[in-house]
């Protein structure tokens, strides 16, 4: 048996007891089942090589491969492992050798832009700076149970549409042309409360807030009900903060779960490494670019 432990009531666990290079099948059925009913997991002394986390990784479904962009085919033949994508400010000759730098993201659920957005992300630390660099979870079953009943009555049947042409730190993907309207933003649309196709338990599904649209609205409508429904997401009490150490590694529910990173020292230096699970129903799609 593993340990369980909550590191707050019904929302994020420590997992102990396990190593993930040998889990088996009856343990992984333990974490998998802790997954659903804490959102948030942490794993403490976990040193996985690529191939480890993605063999950990491909457990919760297809992997997503890294975003090449408009890498140069010379660099893409250096990576030895498609599915894990570098999260840095680390430079190496001039260049970055990994994603989203040291910018503070805002709240935001993981490419919520697309159809079937992915339901898993895996992080695992390599190297973490002295302070800062953190990363903050909010619970949206309990951002849901926040909303006064008058509101949820409101948005039932509303949908948002999710902004596919910036990351989120706000950079413009390469191939999306700007503008200046949330209305001309290109992404999917998801209902505003999602029922968690495992749990089934109600939650808050908000994506991102930059640039996000809730249609049928006029803009300031749309503006100010958005507005309104943050306010909800991310209450203090219904959020947790993972600070970082080398060979953590965190699995979180992207389907009713936000997460954000933290501002930290710019010459300080900060490595994770990413696998992003996607629904088994887009695995044969073509990925956006997400850094």
């Amino acid at each position: 048996m593993i340990n369980i432990t909550p590191l707050t009531p019904g929302f994020g666990a420590d997992i102990s007891g396990i190593d993930l290079k040998t889990i088996n099948s009856e343990q992984f059925a333990q974490v998998y089942e802790a997954w659903l009913a804490f959102s948030v997991l942490r794993f403490r002394n976990q040193p996985l090589s690529d191939d480890e986390l993605q063999k950990f990784s491909r457990r919760f479904g297809p992997l997503e491969e890294i975003p090449f962009g408009r890498m140069p085919q010379a660099q893409r033949n250096k990576i030895k492992n498609r599915y894990v994508t570098a999260i840095s400010n680390i430079i190496v000759d001039g260049k970055p050798i990994g994603g989203l730098g040291n910018a503070e993201a805002s709240w935001h659920s993981d490419m919520t832009y697309l159809p079937n957005p992915p339901p898993a992300s895996i992080l695992l630390a390599v190297e973490v700076p002295p302070g800062g660099g953190d990363t903050l979870f909010a619970n949206q079953y309990a951002a849901y149970d926040a909303v006064p009943a008058d509101l949820l009555a409101r948005v039932s049947g509303m949908r948002i549409k999710h902004n596919a042409a910036h990351t989120s730190v706000g950079r413009l993907r390469p191939g999306f042309d700007t503008f200046d309207s949330p209305l001309d933003a290109p992404g999917a649309a998801h209902p505003i409360v999602r029922t968690h196709d495992e749990t089934q338990r109600p939650c808050l599904y908000l994506g991102r807030r930059d640039w996000a649209y809730i249609p049928g609205l006029t803009i300031e409508e749309s503006e100010a009900l958005l507005d309104e429904l943050w306010s909800f997401a991310a209450i203090e009490t219904n959020t947790w903060c993972q600070r970082w150490q080398p060979d953590d590694l965190i699995i979180w529910d992207n389907r009713c779960v936000l997460h954000r990173r933290t501002s930290f020292d710019a010459q300080s230096r900060r490595m994770l490494r990413r696998c992003q699970v996607l629904s088994r129903s887009a695995q044969n799609s073509e990925p956006f670019v997400t850094l």
